[in-house]
């Protein structure tokens, strides 16, 4: 371990969780500068990941062996709607790559040492998409394929990737996460063009079957059951949590960012615009008050059922208690159906807002894109959810093991 991981957390540097939440909260203006050209680019500035960097943000899930805080996961997402709420393809990567530092916690301890032995602020990208080709050898697997959604993955020196290690013997699959480093894969840049979420550079990834040691696997039964190698060095109640109910939300909680955005653009708008046609101030309107109201009730209704849920986690976690699997399939639900309910909030706003919401320049614009680019998110669907939460209720086990 670097000695700069060390000394970090030594020296009693860890900002407090307001610290950094109000660190977020003052990038904002920067990240709406930022924003158009962050989409026109397709990816995120280098220097926005430069300061989410030295503003701590990526620690706040990472060991404190590796100069990480190990912070109480709603301090990861209230730093992720803030930076959302200034840009929302960054508050996507944020909540992506700030993951991953939980899950590598998770595999076996010599994964953590050769991410961050020797650079505490590296940083991994993703694509958990099981399209590829494993072959065992002596040690570890020969992996081979080409993946989609790497979101963040020009900022990241490793990478995540899902695969399949099919059973000789015709039992199930294992499911297994792959960790490469950036020797090991290429990033095709160019290959995100998309209406939504344009910045995140969510780029392909390629891999010509290299050589990965069986240390740098993490197997999805393990994240499931919460009997993961890696608990055994890191033992905090945070890491006692099933890895699926973390990776959910942080790729739906950047739509808390991009909503309150599109609100607070679609208010704006309304106390500015008069109708061409009519004559009529929307700032009148009724029906645009009782969208914008709408709106304004269920995002604060959804927060506070999304931090429910996460101190709901901590203190079974801190108890050692497991998780009864009503509660871990209701809220895989609940996570997978926020950011459709955002995409309807906003919806009814902007069709009350005419001509002024279909202009690039509008301010409602990007957000309401963005969001409705985040539904395609497998994580995104609350029909792959609705069957277990019955199931689960009535004593069965769960079908969809990401829970």
């Amino acid at each position: 371990m670097s000695s700069a991981a060390a000394n970090g957390v030594a020296a009693g540097t860890i900002p407090t969780p307001a610290e950094l939440v109000e660190r977020a909260r003052a990038m904002i203006p920067t990240l709406r500068e930022r924003a158009r050209q962050t989409t026109l680019n397709y990816d995120v500035p280098a220097e926005t990941v430069a300061e989410m960097t030295a503003a701590g943000f990526f620690r706040v899930l990472q060991p404190k062996k590796f100069g990480g805080y190990e912070m109480h996961p709603n301090v990861f997402f209230d730093i992720q709607k803030q930076l959302a709420e200034g840009c929302m393809s960054t508050g996507w990567i944020y909540g992506v790559l700030g993951c991953h530092p939980y899950e590598i916690a998770l595999f076996p301890p010599q994964a953590a040492e050769d991410v961050w032995g020797e650079n505490p602020d590296m940083l991994v990208s993703s694509t958990y998409q099981p399209v590829g080709k494993v072959e065992k050898a002596e040690g570890g697997y020969y992996l081979s394929g080409r993946w989609g959604f790497s979101s963040g993955s020009t900022h990241c020196g490793w990478v995540l990737l899902g695969a399949l290690i099919f059973d000789e013997n015709g039992g199930p699959p294992d499911m297994r996460t792959f960790l490469l480093p950036r020797s090991d894969y290429k990033v095709h840049t160019g290959t995100w063009d998309v209406f939504g979420l344009q910045g995140t550079g969510s780029f392909d990834i390629e891999v010509e079957r290299v050589f990965v040691p069986e240390h740098r696997t993490h197997r999805a039964v393990d994240g499931f059951t919460c009997n993961n190698p890696g608990m055994a060095v890191h033992d905090a109640p945070l890491y006692r949590m099933p890895w699926a109910q973390l990776f959910m939300r942080s790729v739906s909680t950047s739509s808390f960012g991009g909503a309150r955005a599109a609100v607070k653009a679609g208010i704006e708008i309304m106390n500015s615009r008069v109708s061409s046609n009519t004559g009529k101030a929307s700032k009148a309107d009724p029906m645009l008050h009782a969208a914008l109201a709408r709106a304004i009730a269920e995002i604060n209704e959804m927060e506070m059922a999304h931090r429910a849920q996460f101190q709901e986690l901590m203190d079974y976690a801190e108890r050692g208690e497991a998780i009864p699997m009503e509660r871990r399939t209701l809220f895989a639900f609940q996570s997978s159906s926020v950011v459709r309910r955002m995409v309807d909030l906003v919806d009814d706003i902007v069709k009350l807002l005419g001509g002024r919401a279909v202009y690039m320049s509008s301010p409602i614009l990007q957000p309401w894109l963005d969001l409705n680019a985040a539904r395609a998110h497998v994580a995104n669907d609350p029909g792959n959810r609705t069957a277990d939460v019955l199931a689960t209720m009535a004593g069965e086990a769960p079908s969809f093991t990401f829970v």
